[in-house]
């Protein structure tokens, strides 16, 4: 991670704005909305992570974005180029769901393998204002589902199935990443 003083402080599991509903954005025009957009933003590119919600940045409020790309913590995920979804609504899903594993900016140091819909619609505002309509599928599908559950005070250890399914960062890299490499 890089320094403090690069971007704001990630909230923690223990943060209680981690386990609350986050609120409706009303106004996209309120230069604060935009700001906090642009700051999930480079504070998600910064933290070599590949989705980051507002409550994340302690802020109360149902943004997201997803900012799929190969890093550090995740060399094998898809490009695309960063979205922000504004009041992103899960519309419909895949009966298909997929164990597979995750991590969170939130709880640093633990990964845990997370059941997760193969693939989902959403509906959501764009910083533009515009309502949209879009699918995911796979690794993106299971990021849209990892930042939504933080607007409903949901972290990913709540997902998971089996505490045998948890595992440190160091042993995941260890043992998930280089065994696939």
């Amino acid at each position: 991670m890089n320094d403090q003083s690069d971007h704001p402080a990630i909230a923690q599991l223990g943060n209680p704005i981690l386990r609350a509903e986050a609120e409706p954005i009303h106004d996209l025009r309120d230069t604060r909305v935009q700001a906090l957009i642009d700051q999930l933003l480079t504070t998600v590119q910064q933290a070599n992570g590949v989705g980051l919600a507002a409550p994340q940045l302690s802020e109360p409020y149902r943004v997201l974005v997803i900012a799929s790309r190969p890093s550090p913590r995740y060399p094998d995920a898809p490009e695309m180029a960063p979205i922000a979804l504004i009041n992103p609504r899960l519309v419909a899903h895949s009966e298909e769901r997929v164990t597979d594993w995750e991590g969170c900016l939130s709880v640093p140091g633990i990964r845990g393998r997370v059941p997760r819909y193969e693939s989902v619609t959403v509906e959501y505002t764009d910083r533009a204002g515009k309502l949209q309509h879009q699918e995911f599928t796979g690794f993106v599908a299971r990021i849209f589902q990892h930042e939504y559950d933080h607007l409903h005070g949901l972290v990913f250890l709540d997902r998971v199935e089996n505490t045998h399914d948890l595992m440190t960062e160091p042993e995941y890299q260890r043992q998930v990443l280089h065994c696939a490499a």
